[in-house]
């Protein structure tokens, strides 16, 4: 039997990366998986992987940062499953740049996706999960939710804001057997550090090198050393754990 059998899961973001990796996971340790993303090829992909494996998924359209999508989507889920259990609010977009140069409206996009996807995607989760007794959410953040970093001012802004507002769900939440966590990754070998790679340093291969030169281990992380973390998190396993911030990140925040 698996670590989460039985248990129903939503995953943003889950068409690729670390949202991948993630649907993969939990579906394999037995969880019903809802794999959304904006990609919907890319997401029926990651259902079909799962369904292969002899896991159970399934494929909903949800953009994160409009609150209806929120409603429809968990409307839906409650009415494939009948429940939720497990919440993955890792959907996010980055930009890089010097402050005076950033665009307001591309501040407001990077806030849109990466906060207010957490917030809706948690208010409209909890309901869900005291009807069914309780349950685990886990935020996506990252080291830059935790030491600031310059040229990249309002990506690291919104997640230090995931990473207190996950604090202050979880405070709300423990009386209702809900649990909230943040998970810190450092560089993870996914599309989007291979888009930064190519802007910073032209090509995928140089910059993953550069990247791992910024960790004491020497390397950059894969998607599956953040879904493990995500899975400890949303298992039995740290029952006793919520508020807490899961770094994950091969020593970076240890310098």
């Amino acid at each position: 039997m698996g670590r989460i059998e039985g248990k129903v899961a939503l995953v943003t973001g889950a068409g690729a990366g670390i949202g991948r990796a993630v649907a993969q996971r939990l579906a394999a340790e037995g969880a019903r998986v809802a794999v959304t993303g904006r990609s919907e090829n890319n997401c029926r992909a990651v259902v079909a992987e799962i369904l292969k494996a002899n896991g159970e998924a399934l494929y909903l359209a949800l953009d994160v940062a409009r609150e209806s999508d929120w409603q429809d989507a968990l409307k839906s889920l409650d009415e494939s499953y009948g429940r939720l259990d497990i919440l993955v609010n890792n959907a996010g977009i980055t930009m890089s740049g010097r402050i005076e140069d950033t665009a307001l409206k591309d501040w407001q996009q990077i806030m849109a996706v990466n906060v207010d996807g957490v917030f809706l995607g948690t208010k409209h989760a909890i309901p869900l999960m005291r009807r069914g007794g309780g349950g685990a959410i886990v935020n996506l953040s990252s080291v830059l939710g935790i030491a600031g970093s310059a040229m990249i001012s309002a990506y690291t802004a919104s997640k230090a804001a995931v990473r207190l507002f996950t604090k202050c769900a979880a405070l709300e939440c423990a009386a209702d057997g809900i649990r909230v966590n943040s998970v810190h990754p450092a560089f993870i070998h996914t599309p989007m550090m291979e888009d930064t790679a190519i802007r910073l340093y032209g090509d995928v291969a140089t910059g993953k090198a550069e990247f791992g030169k910024l960790h004491p281990v020497g390397h950059v992380g894969e998607p599956l050393d953040v879904a493990n973390g995500v899975l400890h998190l949303v298992s039995d396993d740290s029952a006793f754990s919520t508020g807490a911030e899961l770094v994950i990140d091969g020593g970076y925040t240890a310098q």
